[in-house]
Order: C-alpha cells, then structure tokens, then sequence
C-alpha cells in the first residue's frame, strides 16, 4: 500500500478558495488512479473528484462539477483539489484515496488490491 498524507485544509469563507494536497509515498504513484473523498458530520463518505494513473481522465460529482479541480504532479507524488466558489455544504472531512488496482482510469479496490486511505483534512466553510 501506499502512505498519503493530506495538507491545505482550514476554515474559508463562503464564495472562498482552497486547494488541498495529498503527497504519496511508498509505491510508484504515477500507476495508481488518485482520488478525492469527503465526509460530513452524521453522513456517509462520499465520492468528489478522481484522476486516472495518466492523468488524462477526470471525473468529478455532480455537486462539485465546475467548482472544483483535480490535478495531479507524478514527479512530486503528489494529488491536488482546488476548490473555487465554495459553500457551507462542502464543510467535510476531506480524505485522499489511491487506487488499489494499477493503471485504471477509476479508483478500483478490491479484497486483494484495496484501497489506500490519508488521515483526512477538515475543510469548514463559514455562511
């Protein structure tokens, strides 16, 4: 497995900007998908955003699409989001993921391959 570590969480104002970022180590990064997950108080964790193994694929939920930017530098190991425009209900934990499944455009786990998980960063957006 991978080791990830989150950074960039705090508190913004609604209508601010924030970019978070997650350095990875312990595996070749640039083959592995990378992703972007949250969890609210009292709800389930939810998908945001996630970038293929090359970086040419992206895929964002529905209530981020727009606001949001996933990137990622294979050099640096490292996986960004940019979140612009933000509002009280992106208030979450925000955890980093990283595919368990090599060279996928999606985050892909399973049993044999499972997924790696950073310790989160709180994001809280004042009204």
């Amino acid at each position: 497995q991978v080791q990830l570590v989150e950074s960039g969480g705090g508190l913004v104002q609604a209508g601010g900007s924030l970019r978070l970022s997650c350095a990875a180590s312990g595996r070749t990064f640039s083959n592995y998908a990378m992703g972007w997950f949250r969890q609210a108080p009292g709800k389930a964790r939810e998908f945001v955003a996630a970038i293929s193994w090359g970086g040419a694929s992206t895929d964002y939920a529905d209530s981020v699409k727009g606001r949001f930017t996933i990137s990622r530098d294979n050099a640096k190991n490292t996986v960004y989001l940019q979140m612009n425009s933000l509002k009280p209900e992106d208030t979450a934990v925000y955890y980093c993921a990283a595919s368990g499944v090599q060279r996928t455009v999606k985050i892909s786990c399973s049993g044999n391959y499972p997924c790696s998980w950073g310790q989160g960063t709180q994001v809280i957006v004042s009204s």
